[in-house]
C-alpha cells in the first residue's frame, strides 16, 4: 500500500463523526460454474407427503400459480436430496426453480419481479470463502468491504457503512437485525457453511413481506433440513490467517418421524497488519455449538426446532475518551468478549392442497463487552396464511410480533440514554399475486402495515409484474416504498470525541447526541428487468434501478448546554442527527453464465452505480452529501472461472475489479482467488486456496466515524479437509 493511501486512511479514520460512508467491494472467491442462470439457482423444491398425496388430475385442475402449499416460507423451505453434479441441469430448466424470500411463497424464477441472486451449496463449495461475509462477495450488486479481520461493511446498492442499516439479513426466516445500531453483527452470524442449503439475496426493496430495514436488500440464509445431515461430517483446516478452524457435526433419527443435526464449530484467526504496518490488534476466536431437529408430527403438520450458542474474544482496534479534558480519541486496542445464541421453532400446518398455516417463534440474545458494553434479548412470532383462491389468485397474509429489550452501561466514549429501553412491532401484511395471463403474464399487489416505538404507524406498499416473452426470455418491473424506522444510536446515543476550551475557560465537550424525534428514513424504488437464456449454455440477467430517497440523515449543529457531570463541570457543543437529506440513485447490474464447454464454465459480471445526494437549505451539514455519493464505487466488474480438470480435480478462480472510493481516499484496486479440490475417495476432499493473491494488503474500507480502526486485508492461504461418514 503506497504512503498516500496510509496518510489518506489515517486522515479517514480520525476524521470527526459523520452520518454514514459507502463503500462496495464485489468479489467472487471461485465459483462453481455449472451451466446454471446467472440470476438464481435453487434446487426445486420437494413436494411434502400430504401434496404427494394429491392425484394427478387435481394438480391438473389447479391454477399454475398453486404452489406446493407445506414448507412455503424460507424458514420451513424443503430441501431436496443433494445433487451429484449440477451441471447436468440446463441453464433453460433453471427458469423453473423456486425461489421464497421475495413473496414468502414458493415462485419460479419465471414468475419473480425482483433481483434476486441464489448461492448454492455448489458455490459455497466451490467458492473458497470460511464464512457468510466473504460468501456474500459473489453476489452482483451487493457491496461487501472488510473493515478489519472481524468487523465487516456489507450492503446492496449503497449507503455501506459498518451497521448497514437498509439490509434485513435473516437466518430460516429470523431476523438478525440488532436495533441497537441498526444492522447486522457478521462476526457472529455462523452457521456451519455445509449445512447451508443456499442464501438468497434480494438487491432492492422487500419492505412489502418483510417490514421496516429492507430498504435496498434482503439476504436469507436457509439451511438443510436435518434429514439431509445424517451421519457424521468432520471439517478440519489451518493456514496463514485463518490458523485454525474445524466442524464436528453428527446426524440422526429418532424414531420414524424426527430427524436431527448437533454439531460444534471453532475458528481461530490471526491478526491483520494496521494501515502503518504495525500489529492491527484484531485477531478473533470463537467456539459455537448448535442443533436442528425436523419433525413430521402428523400428515399435515412439520415442526422445526433449532438453536446455537457461542462464545469467543475479538480483537476490537477501538478508541477511548479517557476524560472531559481529553482533546480527542485515543487508539485502544481492546479486547472484547462476545456470546449469545438463538433459539427458534416453525410449525407448519395444512388444511389442504390449496391452504396452509406457519407459525414461527424465535428467540434470541447477545452481550458484547465493548465500548458500549450492550446486551439485547429478542422475542419474535410471525403467523402466515396461505390460500390459493380460484384458478387465478394466490393470497398471502400474515400478521407479526416484536418484543426488543436491550441493556447498555457504556463509558465515557458512547452512552444510550435511557441505558435499558424495551420496544415493540406490531405488524401485518397481504400480497395477491394475479394471474392475468396465466403462465406469461402475473401481477403481484400488497402492502405491509407496522407499528414500531418510535414512529408509529409505517405501510409499505408494493406491485410487482412480470411478462414472459417466450420459453427462454421474461421481463419485469416493480414500483415499492420501504422505510428504514430509527434505530437506538438515533434516537439516543451520546458520543464524545473531543475537548476543548469553553466560555470563560470552562471545559467543554464535542459530542454527537441522538434525536429522540428522529423520523423513518424513507425510499420509492423503480425497478426493471430481463432474464434470457440462449441456447443450452448461455444465460444473462440485468436489472436496473432508479431510487427516491427522502428524510435521509445529517448531523446538524445543536444547542449548547451545560453539564456538571462527569466531573470537572463542563459545557456540552452538541451534534445532532436530523433528517435533511434527500437524494437519487441509479445503475445497473448484469451477470452471465456461459458453459463454454462441458468442462470449463465462466460467469462475469457488472455492475455500475451513481449517487446524488442533497441536503436541505436548512441543513449546516457540509460532509453527509459528499462521503455518501463518493464511498461508493461507479464500476465493479468480475469474472469467475470453473474448470474440471478431471473426474476428481476442480480448479476454481476469481478476479474483480473495485473503483476507488473518493470520499475516503481508498483506491481502486484488483483482487484474484484460485485453489484446487481434489476428491481423495468417496467421502474425502482436500482443498488448497489463495486469496488476495497479486497483492500483499490493501484497504478496503475506512469509517469515518474512527471507532472501529481499519487494517488491511492480506494475501493468505489455507488447506482444508472434508470427511463425510
Amino acid at each position: 500500500m503506497s504512503t498516500n493511501a496510509e496518510s489518506a486512511a489515517l486522515r479517514v479514520r480520525r476524521t470527526r463523526f459523520a452520518r454514514r460512508g459507502v463503500i462496495v467491494v464485489l468479489i467472487l472467491t471461485g465459483y462453481q460454474l455449472t451451466g446454471h442462470q446467472a440470476w438464481a439457482q435453487p434446487p426445486p423444491a420437494i413436494q411434502s407427503p400430504q401434496t404427494q398425496q394429491a392425484t394427478d388430475a387435481e394438480q391438473t385442475e389447479q391454477a399454475p400459480q398453486t404452489k406446493q402449499m407445506a414448507q412455503t416460507t424460507p424458514a420451513l423451505q424443503i430441501s431436496p436430496a443433494p445433487q451429484s453434479d449440477l451441471t447436468q441441469v440446463s441453464i433453460e430448466n433453471l427458469m423453473d426453480m423456486e425461489v421464497t424470500s421475495v413473496s414468502k411463497k414458493e415462485q419460479k424464477l419465471s414468475q419473480v419481479a425482483a433481483a434476486i441472486f441464489v448461492i448454492t451449496q455448489e458455490d459455497i463449495r466451490s467458492s473458497g470463502a470460511l464464512n457468510i461475509a466473504d460468501l456474500l462477495r459473489m453476489v452482483p450488486g451487493l457491496d461487501v468491504a472488510q473493515i478489519n479481520a472481524n468487523t465487516w461493511a456489507i450492503s446492496a446498492r449503497g449507503f455501506n457503512s459498518e451497521f448497514s442499516s437498509g439490509l434485513l439479513v435473516m437466518v430460516d426466516g429470523r431476523n438478525v437485525y440488532t436495533a441497537t445500531f441498526g444492522g447486522v453483527y457478521w462476526d457472529v452470524l455462523n452457521v456451519p457453511l455445509e449445512d447451508i442449503e443456499r442464501i438468497e439475496v434480494i438487491r432492492g426493496p422487500g419492505g412489502t413481506s418483510w417490514g421496516a430495514n429492507a430498504v435496498n436488500g434482503v439476504i436469507n440464509v436457509i439451511t438443510k433440513k436435518a434429514s439431509e445431515t445424517r451421519g457424521a461430517l468432520i471439517v478440519a483446516g489451518g493456514g496463514n490467517l485463518d490458523q485454525g478452524f474445524g466442524t464436528a457435526q453428527y446426524g440422526g433419527s429418532l424414531g420414524k418421524s424426527t430427524d436431527y443435526r448437533v454439531y460444534s464449530q471453532y475458528f481461530n484467526q490471526d491478526h491483520m497488519p494496521g494501515l502503518t504496518g504495525q500489529n492491527g490488534g484484531d485477531g478473533w476466536h470463537i467456539l459455537q455449538g448448535g442443533f436442528r431437529t425436523d419433525s413430521a408430527l402428523s400428515s399435515k403438520d412439520n415442526l422445526m426446532v433449532e438453536g446455537s450458542l457461542y462464545t469467543g474474544e475479538e480483537g476490537d482496534p477501538s478508541v477511548l475518551f479517557p476524560s472531559v479534558l481529553s482533546p480527542s480519541l485515543v487508539n485502544a486496542d481492546l479486547q472484547v468478549n462476545v456470546s449469545g445464541g438463538s433459539l427458534q421453532s416453525a410449525w407448519n400446518h395444512v388444511f389442504s392442497p390449496r391452504s396452509e398455516t406457519t407459525l414461527l417463534v424465535s428467540y434470541d440474545a447477545y452481550q458484547r463487552n465493548n465500548n458500549l458494553m450492550e446486551g439485547r434479548k429478542t422475542f419474535n412470532l410471525d403467523f402466515q396464511n396461505h390460500i390459493a383462491w380460484g384458478k387465478r389468485q394466490d393470497f398471502v397474509w400474515g400478521l407479526g410480533y416484536e418484543n426488543s429489550a436491550s441493556h447498555s452501561d457504556g463509558n465515557l466514549v458512547i452512552t444510550l440514554k435511557p441505558a435499558d429501553l424495551a420496544t415493540q412491532v406490531f405488524s401485518g401484511f397481504v400480497q395477491d399475486e394475479i394471474a392475468l395471463i396465466p403462465d406469461r403474464f402475473y401481477l403481484t399487489v400488497g402492502t405491509k402495515l407496522a407499528h414500531n416505538y418510535y414512529t408509529g404507524f409505517d405501510y409499505m406498499p408494493s406491485a410487482r409484474a412480470t411478462y414472459a416473452l417466450g420459453g427462454h426470455d421474461m421481463l419485469w418491473a416493480a414500483v415499492s416504498r420501504a422505510v428504514r424506522t430509527p434505530a437506538e444510536t438515533d434516537t439516543a446515543v451520546r458520543i464524545n470525541f473531543a475537548g476543548v476550551t469553553g466560555p470563560g475557560g470552562i471545559p467543554a465537550l464535542v459530542s454527537l447526541i441522538g434525536n429522540p424525534h428522529f423520523q423513518d428514513e424513507d425510499l420509492t424504488a423503480y425497478e426493471f428487468g430481463y432474464r434470457a437464456t440462449v441456447l443450452d449454455r448461455l444465460s444473462i440477467d440485468i436489472a436496473a434501478y432508479y431510487n427516491d430517497y427522502t428524510n435521509e440523515q445529517t448531523s446538524e449543529p445543536g444547542t449548547p448546554f451545560f453539564e456538571p457531570t462527569p466531573l470537572p463541570v463542563h459545557f456540552v457543543f452538541p451534534t445532532v442527527y436530523q433528517n435533511l437529506m434527500h437524494g437519487e440513485t441509479h445503475g445497473i447490474e448484469i451477470a452471465a453464465n456461459w458453459k463454454i464447454t462441458n468442462c470449463w464454465s465462466i460467469r462475469p459480471g457488472y455492475d455500475f452505480e451513481r449517487i446524488h445526494m442533497h441536503t436541505s437549505p436548512l441543513s449546516q451539514d457540509t460532509q453527509a452529501a459528499f462521503e455518501t455519493e463518493g464511498s461508493n464505487p461507479d464500476v465493479q466488474a468480475q469474472l469467475r472461472s470453473h474448470v474440471d480438470l478431471s473426474q476428481t480435480l476442480k480448479w476454481d478462480t476469481s478476479a474483480y475489479f473495485v473503483d476507488r472510493l473518493i470520499a475516503q481516499d481508498v483506491p481502486s484496486y484488483t483482487r484474484l482467488d484460485s485453489g484446487l479440490t481434489w476428491r481423495w475417495k468417496e467421502g474425502v476432499s482436500l482443498s488448497v486456496m489463495g486469496q488476495n493473491l497479486l497483492r500483499d494488503h490493501h484497504l478496503e474500507f475506512a469509517d469515518f466515524s474512527g471507532a472501529t480502526q481499519s487494517t488491511l486485508v492480506k494475501r493468505s492461504a489455507y488447506a482444508k479437509i472434508t470427511w463425510r461418514f
